[in-house]
């Protein structure tokens, strides 16, 4: 009984993370229908980046922290800016095509600078952190991690129900045209959405760091990982997202420690094609009907 609660913790803990970075994704899809394939590539830059204001600015955690989000915030807005903003109108295939174009680039530019190797985070976390229930062990990785996407939920909650940039985000996401009509500046929201996906996939980027160490080949298919959820939750459902992050991530832990570690990476993927021939739309994703 005790293994399992761990198990179920463990899996807790990695579903939220899985979540709250399948939730940026999301969040491009609803916004502008656009696939982001360099998303796990915008993970590995927030945990990278960390990586680099903690060991070579020598800056304190909390200062690199908030760089970090800042940092990823305003890639994510020269993303949009710089590359998507131009192919507006443009073949879906096109944004899709350049997404992997982009996912290359910045995976190049990172293995340039920090290489293939396997980097770590000074040990900064206090084990005051840590939770002791019986023979169940929280780490304090693990509960930081449940903490900061706790709180990133809260703070989005809130944004997207009374800010009026929240409230401009809901409304291109329901209905484009109509958005516009209505005079909201939908190129203004395409920005934020990439620019809010990039630093929640930043956050992600980190935990996930802290957790395996920082590889820029692991981080990427840990990116891949966010399919599986957003297809399991729903595209266009940014609570699926979450629900989809809890369920993935405990079947990724239950499948390593009931039955075989190599088998969970692969659990994700097969929990993909069944959902796909079960319900395509997902467990939350609105079917879509179209008049002729």
């Amino acid at each position: 009984m005790d293994f399992f609660l761990q198990l179920l913790v463990n899996g807790i803990c990695i579903g939220f993370l899985y979540g709250i970075s399948a939730m940026g994704f999301v969040m491009i899809f609803k916004s502008s229908s656009v696939v982001n394939f360099a998303h796990g590539e915008l993970l590995a830059a927030g945990a990278f980046l960390f990586l680099a204001l903690v060991t070579w600015a020598n800056l304190p955690v909390p200062a690199a922290f908030l760089l970090t989000l800042a940092g990823t915030f305003i890639l994510g807005f020269v993303i949009e800016r710089l590359f998507l903003r131009p192919l507006i109108g443009e073949p879906l295939i096109e944004v899709v095509m350049l997404t992997i174009g982009l996912a290359s680039i910045l995976k190049g530019a990172m293995l340039l600078i920090w290489g293939g190797n396997l980097h770590n985070y000074p040990d900064f976390l206090p084990e005051g952190l840590g939770l002791h229930f019986g023979a169940v062990s929280i780490p304090p990785v693990y509960t930081t991690s449940i903490l900061i996407s706790i709180l990133f939920l809260l703070l989005f909650g809130l944004f997207f129900k009374f800010s009026s940039q929240g409230i401009y985000m809901r409304s291109v996401a329901d209905n484009q045209t109509a958005a516009l009509s209505l005079g909201v500046h939908v190129k203004k929201v395409f920005a934020l959405s990439w620019a809010i996906a990039a630093l929640v996939a930043g956050m992600s980027g980190i935990v996930l760091g802290i957790i395996n160490g920082i590889n820029v080949h692991e981080l990427s298919a840990i990116g891949l990982k966010v399919f599986p959820v957003v297809i399991l939750g729903g595209l266009d459902s940014i609570g699926g997202a979450i629900i989809g992050g809890l369920i993935i991530g405990l079947l990724e832990t239950f499948t390593g420690g009931y039955i075989s570690t190599s088998l969970r990476d692969v659990i994700p993927y097969i929990a993909l094609v069944v959902i796909l021939l079960i319900r395509p739309y997902g467990l939350f994703g609105l079917v879509e009907i179209e008049r002729v």
